[in-house]
């Protein structure tokens, strides 16, 4: 039975009129056409399809539409404003860090919740919080270059 949920996505209220227990994902890919987040293993371990829901990072393969109903949820379509990339996003590009760009998306959402959390995070604590994000084709070090360098231009910089 449908219902209708409500939620902030990307700073704007949305309802949708979906089954409550549909993932996250298929909601944002197929109901509202954002198809940034990606399905990965849909297990939540590889970290392709993670959101930002209330400042927090998110597997959204494995989140019930319904647990977000009345929250916010960011995307990578989201952190972009007024055409101009977000720093994760521009760092990324900066550093090479996105190259097939399949985990992309949810490495830089990843990434954006540490460093609303933690502006200014040490080495360590970028590669133990990106730990969960799967990238097969080996750009490790350089997505943690790009977020150093993204946290230094947002404010944080490295301790």
């Amino acid at each position: 039975m449908k219902e209708t949920i409500g939620f902030r996505l990307n700073g704007k209220a949305v309802n949708v009129e979906v089954d409550p227990s549909r993932t996250l994902l298929w909601v944002l890919r197929y109901d509202l056409g954002l198809t940034g987040t990606k399905y990965g293993c849909g297990e939540g371990l590889c970290g392709a399809c993670t959101v930002i829901v209330n400042g927090k990072a998110g597997r959204s393969c494995t989140l019930e539409v319904k647990a977000v109903a009345g929250k916010a949820v960011t995307t990578i379509e989201g952190l972009a404003k007024n055409g101009k990339l977000h720093p994760l996003q521009k760092a990324f590009v900066e550093h090479d860090a996105l190259q097939c760009g399949y985990c992309t998306p949810g490495m830089i959402m990843n990434a954006y919740a540490l460093l609303l959390n933690t502006p200014r995070p040490s080495r360590t604590q970028i590669i133990e919080h990106m730990d969960g994000n799967l990238c097969r084709c080996g750009a490790h070090q350089r997505i943690v270059q790009a977020i150093q360098r993204a946290a230094k231009q947002m404010g944080g910089g490295p301790r």
